[in-house]
């Protein structure tokens, strides 16, 4: 497989930093629980959470499933583990890698409202747009990326490439 560079690392750790005052300046001095989609999110998250020093950051995680070893999303959301926090009446962000199809954040959304939280917004490092199925949107939003199969930074292609400290196109 060929590859193709996207977005370098310092771009990302500048844009991660610029999410994180952002959310600073939202909940200074309040409390957030950060919820982090498994698995992809897990690099975003911990980056972002480490540049936060303005709020009480707690951390838990949900996990899903729709895209298996393939590069195309199944359609359905399958919930494999859910948050073990008590969300009521807390405020939360959901934290994923990617905004695609809009299907599992909208699915995600949807169980956490179920929670009662006090506020719930989203965070994603990339916004994949054109490919939008469902009416959602994130509340802090890295990148906006064209409709590419993107892998590195948490993202991955069969559970590999996860671990590159950039993003790039992963190509046939």
């Amino acid at each position: 497989m060929e590859d193709r560079f996207i977005l370098d690392e310092k771009t990302i750790q500048e844009k991660v930093q610029e999410i994180a005052r952002q959310i600073e300046k939202d909940y200074e001095g309040q409390e957030v629980i950060f919820v982090g989609v498994l698995k992809g999110a897990f690099i975003f998250l911990a980056d972002l959470v480490r540049k936060i020093e303005k709020v009480d950051v707690l951390i838990d995680f949900v996990k899903v499933s729709s895209y298996g070893a393939s590069t195309e999303t199944s359609g359905v959301v399958r919930l494999d583990f859910d948050t073990t926090m008590n969300l009521e009446g807390k405020h939360v962000i959901l934290v994923e890698d990617i905004l695609d199809t809009g299907l599992t954040l909208k699915y995600l959304k949807e169980l956490l409202e179920k929670k009662n939280p006090l506020s719930l917004k989203i965070a994603v490092l990339l916004d994949k747009f054109e490919r939008r199925k469902v009416d959602i949107e994130a509340d802090y939003v890295g990148f906006k990326v064209p409709d590419k199969f993107l892998v590195g930074y948490g993202l991955d292609y069969a559970e590999k490439y996860r671990n590159i400290p950039y993003v790039m196109e992963l190509k046939e």
